[in-house]
């Protein structure tokens, strides 16, 4: 008999808990107003991710990216990969401030861009109540390092713990700032165009913005003054107690509709071997 493909990480793995969380959005929507605040990084963004002409089909795009790379297949993975990285090998973008030419599949802003997620992913789902011990959330850092290099970077470039993420933190906020750019973003993930029925006779609106505003109380205190928020010990507790709050709400939804495509395939593929 023919064991089925667990992909990269399999059921036992910290990843497959950590992005099969349903708070995990509102980790992404962390993760992308924190990459804003690299202004190579939100160059890129703003030059080629089509992120103002089609919003939603981008954050689509991001998350089937790391539902296959999470819970598809070996192959499924890897072609996921391939594609990405065959995107990303054609563009440039424009330094905001130098004013030259970059490739936005540099070492630097891809090592950027994976930390900001497992950052945001790991924090948010702990935060709102995963149970996880701190060597769990080792273990979650170190097979994140496989998906970072998927991508293209090498292994030993990426952080492998949480002291490691820690350190890369401090050594690029020197970096950072709030450009216009990262400005106009952070207006934009707030307020995403939608058509005006659903702005008007839905709840869609209100509720994005729940979200989104969750996302960025939770960024970390030196970000959230970069954004000129409160970075204040107060709204942190504030933030963790609201994203307790969702994820309780969202468990109390069947797990045949809050999970995910890619994670439902994954346990109908393991299942099916395991019958008899």
């Amino acid at each position: 008999m023919t064991m089925p493909d667990p992909g990269l990480f399999g059921p036992d793995s910290i990843t497959w808990r950590v992005h099969g969380d349903p708070v995990l959005a509102v980790g992404g929507l962390r993760a992308l107003v924190l990459q804003a605040l690299h202004p190579r990084a939100m160059a890129g963004v703003a030059s080629h991710s089509g992120f103002r002409s089609d919003p939603w089909g981008r954050l689509q795009r991001t998350a089937e990216y790391v539902g296959r790379v999470s819970f598809g297949t070996t192959e499924e993975a890897h072609r996921a990969a391939a594609r990405v990285r065959g995107v990303h090998r054609k563009l440039t973008a424009t330094d905001p401030e130098a004013g030259v030419s970059f490739r936005i599949d540099e070492p630097e802003l891809l090592l950027w861009v994976h930390c900001c997620e497992v950052d945001s992913f790991l924090t948010t789902v702990r935060r709102a109540g995963l149970p996880l011990t701190d060597d769990d959330a080792e273990r979650y850092l170190a097979e994140q390092v496989l998906a970072a290099t998927l991508v293209g970077l090498p292994a030993g470039a990426v952080p492998a713990s949480s002291a490691d993420l820690s350190d890369y933190f401090s050594d690029v906020r020197p970096q950072l700032r709030l450009t216009a750019q990262a400005r106009d973003a952070a207006r934009f993930v707030l307020l995403p165009p939608m058509p005006a029925w659903v702005r008007w006779l839905t709840p869609a609106r209100p509720a994005w913005g729940g979200l989104a505003g969750l996302g960025f109380a939770l960024l970390p205190r030196w970000a959230r003054r970069l954004y000129k928020l409160p970075g204040l010990p107060t709204t942190d507790a504030g933030a963790s107690a609201a994203v307790r709050t969702l994820r309780r709400s969202l468990l109390a939804v069947p797990a045949s509709v809050r999970q995910g495509p890619h994670q439902k395939a994954a346990r109908e593929r393991l299942a099916e071997s395991a019958s008899p």
